[in-house]
């Protein structure tokens, strides 16, 4: 089967080489879609040198910062019109360990039709991060749990990998949304489309180098989106903009 990774990234110019280097290292028949929107520090100068020379690394340049999940979704829609029969995401700061990719393939292999990188399963864990960020996180699954009445453990994570047919009944296009509410959105459908969903145990690293690109903004709006989407299942009405099409 033939895996492709899609890797958004924004100024991840300490971390893209190596992580390239690292997933081959896991997955050398893999490709990689990274979609850069646009990084001044010169992330998508690195990653076209290391195309120039390896035809399973690709990359995406967009003119301007246009969000995480519409990096995601581009990176997915290419790899998909070129084949790829398990398609899948990940973060380009080393916080999920290309070594673990065998492990989500695997769950694949064995029936499931999404496989998800999990730190809230047994054998799971999150290192490095401060106690604000494990409640922060934790109690951001649990009311998306509780509220989109959710059996998986990790709805925010970002690492996963889809099989094809599961990846076009989703059509996660019609999620109206970004970062974190883009996750757990997207953890809903698989769930409600009734695809079968596997987590597997990963351990979780707080990023190597450069910035996180979490901020109270992100934080708000994935919690005025979940608040929505909880009130348009209960009462079948969009307050504001649908966030489903």
């Amino acid at each position: 089967m033939s895996v492709w990774l899609a890797v958004p990234t924004y100024n991840e110019s300490e971390n893209i080489g190596i992580l390239l280097d690292k997933i081959f290292q896991s997955l050398p028949n893999a490709n990689v879609v990274v979609v850069d929107d646009n990084s001044p520090d010169g992330t998508s100068r690195i990653v076209s040198e290391m195309a120039a020379v390896d035809k399973r690394i690709h990359i995406i340049c967009r003119p301007i910062k246009l969000g995480y999940a519409s990096a995601v979704l581009t990176g997915l829609d290419y790899a998909s019109k070129l084949g790829g029969q398990i398609l899948g995401h990940m973060d380009a700061d080393f916080s999920h360990d290309p070594k673990e990719l065998p492990v989500l393939l695997e769950a694949l292999k064995e029936g499931a039709d999404m496989a998800i990188g999990s730190r809230y399963v047994t054998g799971g864990s999150v290192e490095g991060w401060s106690l604000y960020r494990k409640i922060l996180s934790q109690g951001a699954n649990w009311l998306a749990r509780k509220l989109l009445s959710l059996p998986v453990r990790d709805c925010t994570s970002g690492f996963r990998l889809y099989k094809h047919d599961a990846f076009a009944k989703l059509n996660l296009h019609r999620l109206k949304v970004e970062g974190y509410s883009f996750l757990y959105l997207s953890t809903a459908l698989a769930v409600w489309e009734g695809l079968k969903v596997s987590e597997v145990p990963i351990v979780f690293f707080d990023r190597r180098h450069g910035k996180s690109k979490l901020s109270r903004k992100i934080i708000a709006e994935a919690a005025i989106a979940l608040i929505k989407v909880f009130l348009w299942r209960k009462t079948k009405k969009w307050f504001g903009t649908p966030l489903i099409e």
